[in-house]
């Protein structure tokens, strides 16, 4: 058995919850049986909530939509005009105190940007930047969410799927060891776009901060 985090979309200024769900957990690293995880969690959570549409966001997911949705697979678009994942965008962004921004993961697959040796032997992250602004390091998802949402607001397609839905997982998200989760981030946008604070939000990374953290 396992515990991993079901968000959930709600319409205030929460934006979404977590609900800590227990389901049968399937060992092993391979895409079989974090699918079957998937399965499995997702059966345990709709047995409570029947109501509710649920949405696996990684790259494991068996739905296409999932799979774009994916910080791997979702992409941001660059002052240069170039794209890059957001993935790589927030290994690129990290400030170190003996190093970075790593600039040159803006040009790296997502996961060589993830697995890149420089971020793990630079020290403390003091702060992050994008197409040159500098973000802080609280709240702890301020920058990975900013990213994230501007990303999926760039591509009304999967936008207009999303919003069909209201409840998120990750898989591969485990609360006790990472911060940041594509999930999460969705969940928000969802929240916000319902109750029409979306543009107001996107209008630069201050009335980001203050509507989306207010509470």
């Amino acid at each position: 058995m396992a515990i991993r985090p079901v968000f959930v979309v709600v319409l205030d200024q929460r934006y979404c919850i977590r609900e800590d769900t227990e389901f049968e957990f399937f060992n092993g690293f391979s895409d079989k049986q974090k699918k079957k995880c998937i399965t499995s969690l997702h059966q345990v959570y709709l047995k409570k909530h029947k109501e509710k549409r649920i949405l696996e966001i990684s790259s494991k997911s068996e739905d296409e939509l999932g799979v774009k949705l994916s910080a791997f697979h979702l992409m941001l678009p660059l002052q240069n005009g170039k794209t890059c994942s957001v993935e790589s965008a927030f290994q690129a962004g990290k400030i170190f105190e003996k190093g970075g921004p790593y600039l040159d993961l803006l040009e790296a697959s997502s996961k060589a940007a993830k697995k890149d040796e420089r971020l793990k032997n630079s020290g403390k992250i003091l702060s992050f930047t994008f197409n040159g602004n500098i973000f802080p390091t609280e709240p702890k998802t301020y920058f990975y969410h900013w990213l994230y949402i501007n990303a999926l607001h760039s591509y009304p397609e999967l936008t207009e799927q999303l919003t069909q839905y209201d409840a998120f997982t990750d898989i591969v998200f485990h609360p006790q060891k990472s911060i940041n989760c594509q999930a999460e981030a969705a969940a928000i946008y969802v929240s916000l776009q319902k109750q029409g604070l979306l543009q107001d939000a996107l209008k630069d990374k201050d009335a980001f901060l203050k509507i989306v953290y207010s509470s």
